[in-house]
């Protein structure tokens, strides 16, 4: 399974739900009483549920390291997803975000999460093939296209699951009630904070690029095209600096999430 830092699983999720929680409604919070958060990370969607949810909303996640981020939102206790340290039935709702995705067998974990449940199983799954993006530096938009083509087909799970997570519910044996989705829309326009900052200058470095590097030549990119493809990134980094030095500079991604909800 891919590992994330702290820092990039609260940018990436941050704010996902301020806007609207339409998208959770089939997850009937309100009526909940014993809730797990599967692959919490450092705990954003953990948050959520406890403001939503009466009961008590508990956050697992292999890693501890992003556990003591989530432990400031609920309980926490370590664990694997696919060998859930609870017994049958612990809990009323199971539910992931982003989790699915990163796992070579969606499925076996879906069935285990529908192990601990007595009632419903919710996944929060990206489609990264569909996500969008617009920028006032002409070019960003087309190389990130090319860069994540790349990726995609290079990286060993299905980062585009997506709506085809009730595929996965169907494997697991659990029926599948409702599939909303639900797009995660992140802006970066003045003023900037220092995430966006830093994100500019690892496009202007090629840093942010070179630590997929490895995985975009496992897909049919060579390595003079990752060449080509980084140095056209790195000039293109370097006009997102100047834009932002001049305050110009505009963002945005749009990250469509699609929540599927099964009953067990």
């Amino acid at each position: 399974m891919r590992e994330f830092s702290a820092d990039y699983l609260s940018w990436t999720r941050e704010g996902m739900w301020a806007d609207s929680r339409d998208a959770l409604s089939p997850l009937e919070l309100e009526n909940r009483e014993r809730v797990l958060d599967v692959g919490c990370g450092t705990g954003e969607l953990s948050r959520v549920l406890a403001a939503e949810c009466p009961g008590k909303v508990v956050g697992c996640d292999a890693d501890v390291g992003l556990l003591e981020r989530a432990r400031e939102h609920v309980p926490v206790v370590a664990g694997d997803a696919l060998r859930l340290p609870f017994p049958d039935d612990a809990f009323d709702l199971v539910v992931c975000q982003a989790l699915l995705i990163n796992l070579p067998d969606p499925a076996a974990a879906v069935d285990e999460f529908a192990r601990v449940s007595s009632d419903l199983v919710a996944a929060v799954e990206p489609d990264n093939g569909a996500v969008r993006v617009d920028s006032s530096v002409p070019a960003e938009a087309r190389l990130e296209r090319r860069a994540r083509r790349a990726y995609l087909k290079g990286v060993e799970t299905d980062v585009t699951l997506g709506a085809e997570t009730r595929d996965a519910f169907a494997d697991a044996g659990v029926d599948v009630l409702e599939t909303l989705r639900y797009d995660h829309d992140r802006t970066i326009a003045p003023p900037y904070d220092e995430h966006a900052l830093a994100a500019a200058r690892r496009k202007a470095t090629g840093a942010g690029l070179a630590g997929d590097r490895a995985t975009m030549l496992e897909s049919d990119l060579s390595a003079e095209g990752y060449d080509d493809l980084k140095n056209a990134w790195r000039e293109m980094g370097r006009t997102v600096v100047d834009q932002m030095r001049d305050g110009e500079y505009r963002r945005t991604e749009v990250v469509p999430f699609y929540v599927t909800v099964g009953r067990v």
